[in-house]
């Protein structure tokens, strides 16, 4: 079917947004590309879903309307399908979009639909970078120090020392990327900062890279405390203590959101206090607002691929947007490839230097 818009159709879509997946679309979804189109006036999306819905709602979204193209796509994936029956539904708006991304269509997709599916279509699909073994879940969340960027989150259980080094390289072109740093510094998850702690696999990807192009900004090992404290830029883990420490910490916020809750309606006088805290609080809010780091990314793979949490609004869609622009117009998975030629680069002169 040919798609609609005031798009030209000669240029690559910036983005494919599956525009039927998550628990509140499309409306969240399409509520989000009217904010993204404000921010990202240059940008063309490849919307894909219900042709007749989309289009209605698109009338009422006038700068959306702008910057988006209609693709119909009549199935939809749902929250508790399978990840190997997803892969049988060819007309889904999530593999449509996938699909569109795998033909250089558009430079990555965007989704709130279900994980597991997401993940295994784009694997199997867009397929992995020639230089990588295997992909990552990587996401920005917030420290003492600013947002740091934490991977492998839950894509792969177990890893090796190569993976890990590969999860190092990617991190640092996600923090340049996305979070615009220059230098960013590295650490490895372990069970102490010592270096004789921990198992084989760590200490030799923490060896790896000390003697690599990335030496200078690797701090070593780091413990759990360090990823609040913020005491690197980039954590790299393997994706089982990457997704228990996530979930920890999405847990203990929580709490801490209805510990607060439960002290300021305690009493008259708690009531009172709230009063006067209140602009502070409303700073902590925002601060910890999860819809700012919305915008999970599987990296590692021929084109951008971001993972939108499934109940967020649009203000939290637009994030993740605004992630998966970032990594589209600073050529994240160019500076991966040039980050692992600065590996490469570095292992011959580390052998020379040891005979």
């Amino acid at each position: 079917m040919a798609d609609t818009g005031t798009a030209s159709a000669t240029t690559p879509f910036s983005l494919a947004v599956d525009a039927m997946g998550g628990d509140h679309a499309p409306e969240s979804v399409l509520d989000g590309l009217e904010l993204a189109a404000e921010r990202h006036p240059h940008a063309r999306f490849l919307l894909v879903g219900d042709e007749a819905r989309l289009g209605a709602l698109l009338a009422t979204r006038k700068r959306a309307a702008k910057v988006c193209s209609l693709r119909h796509a009549p199935e939809v994936v749902s929250g508790d399908l399978k990840p190997t029956a997803a892969l049988r539904i060819r007309g889904s708006s999530m593999r449509v979009a996938i699909d569109a991304v795998a033909a250089r269509e558009a430079a990555g997709i965007v989704s709130a639909g279900n994980t597991g599916a997401l993940m295994a279509l784009a694997k199997i699909v867009v397929k992995t970078l020639p230089e990588i073994d295997r992909p990552a879940l990587a996401a920005i969340g917030p420290s003492a120090r600013g947002d740091v960027v934490m991977l492998d989150l839950g894509a792969n259980v177990q890893c090796d020392a190569r993976n890990l080094v590969e999860f190092a390289v990617m991190g640092d072109a996600f923090a340049r990327s996305v979070l615009g740093l220059t230098r960013p510094t590295i650490g490895l998850l372990n069970v102490g900062s010592e270096e004789l702690k921990g198992d084989e696999r760590v200490r030799q990807a923490a060896e790896t890279l000390r003697d690599s192009a990335f030496g200078e900004n690797f701090r070593g090992f780091v413990e759990g405390h360090d990823i609040a404290a913020g005491t690197v830029d980039v954590i790299v883990t393997d994706g089982f203590t990457g997704n228990v420490a996530l979930k920890t910490g999405e847990g203990a916020l929580k709490l801490m959101r209805d510990l607060l809750r439960q002290v300021f309606t305690s009493s008259i006088p708690a009531r009172v206090g709230y009063l006067l805290a209140r602009p502070a609080l409303d700073r902590l809010r925002e601060w910890m607002d999860p819809r700012r780091y919305n915008g999970a990314v599987l990296i590692g793979l021929n084109g951008v691929v971001v993972k939108s949490h499934g109940g967020t609004d649009g203000t939290g869609f637009a994030h993740a947007v605004d992630v998966a622009m970032d990594m589209v117009t600073h050529r994240f998975n160019d500076r991966i490839r040039e980050g692992l030629g600065r590996l490469s680069e570095a292992a011959p002169r580390a052998d020379a230097a040891s005979r």
